[in-house]
């Protein structure tokens, strides 16, 4: 007969496993576990069984482990994730892809009815239409104040009704009413809270970044950096080509009001001593682009044939006869 581990064996070996998974994996998921069911965390650990466990426990066992581990090792790193750890939650360890695996948890939500005393995580809707409930029942929607319409025997709902609001608590006539209706209107399931890599620690949303998202927020560091460098005239790498194109434009400024010049000033002062020399310019530009639509216009007029000179003759009789 197999000896019943004691609670002190438990500790033991929940401590060991946690500091075992901490040494072998480096990324780690934590995700918020409320309203999940056994059965739903079960399918959740099928689903990333190959590169990534599932650690749940108890905050202050997993905090005191954490800590006794990074005193042991010398690796500070892992008091990081002690603050993390508030609330229900448990541990993602995985050694796969930190967005492929967040999108694979995200999966297995799971419907739920909207129970009495509840918090809505999210605004519920009931929409129009029939509701197959007999005329006996139309109790449950003048308490709540939801137009409704007899038809064909049967109670239907005439405008979309906010029923709950997010954030309110579910009264016992909302959740009869929902219940009626069948509408499971909430989903539950592991929730990515915060994500630990080698020590580092950011908000999953960062998972979600693309490297057009990456590219274009480094653009706009740079210009920032560029404007503030031309602000206080400080030299940086970004705005080093605006300078010398400024300083150009004042030093080529100088020289046009002034007698003294430069070989990059002298063909400016040279066309703004002929202005007759922008049009001899722009000439060469114009034919270019211009040129082919005339020289193609009489081409069409030979082309044209000349329309022939009509005749009452041609009919065998004048206009008098």
């Amino acid at each position: 007969m197999a000896v019943k581990p004691s609670k002190a064996d438990k500790k033991i070996a929940y401590d060991a496993k946690l500091c075992q998974l901490l040494d072998e994996y480096t990324q780690i998921l934590i995700a918020a576990a409320d309203n999940v069911g056994s059965k739903q965390l079960q399918n959740i650990r099928k689903g990333l069984r190959g590169d990534s466990v599932v650690l749940m426990g108890k905050n202050t066992m997993m905090k005191r482990s954490v800590r006794m581990h990074a005193e042991k090792t010398g690796n500070e790193a892992f008091l990081n994730l002690i603050p993390l750890l508030q609330g229900n939650v448990g541990l993602i360890f995985t050694k796969g892809d930190l967005k492929e695996v967040s999108e694979e948890v995200a999966k297995y939500k799971v419907g739920a009815p909207a129970r009495v005393g509840l918090v809505a995580p999210i605004d519920v809707v009931v929409p129009p239409g029939n509701t197959g409930l007999d005329p006996s029942q139309t109790s449950f929607f003048q308490v709540l104040n939801i137009p409704t319409k007899i038809n064909k025997g049967t109670v239907e709902i005439i405008t979309p009704v906010e029923l709950i609001k997010k954030g309110e608590k579910v009264g016992s006539s909302e959740a009869a009413l929902l219940a009626k209706l069948g509408i499971r209107p909430f989903s539950y399931g592991l929730v990515v809270l915060s994500v630990y890599d080698n020590g580092s620690v950011f908000s999953p949303e960062v998972l979600d970044l693309t490297e057009d998202d990456l590219i274009e927020k480094f653009a706009t560091g740079v210009s920032m950096v560029t404007a503030l460098s031309l602000a206080i005239s400080y030299p940086t790498l970004a705005a080093a080509p605006h300078m010398f194109i400024n300083g150009y434009k004042n030093i080529l400024a100088v020289a046009v009001a002034t007698e003294y010049s430069f070989p990059q000033a002298d063909k400016v002062k040279e066309y703004l001593a002929d202005p007759s020399k922008f049009a001899v310019a722009a000439a060469p530009v114009a034919a270019a682009g211009g040129g082919a639509a005339p020289a193609a216009a009489p081409a069409e007029e030979e082309k044209k044939p000349e329309p022939e000179e009509e005749s009452d003759d041609d009919m065998g009789f004048s206009l008098f006869d």
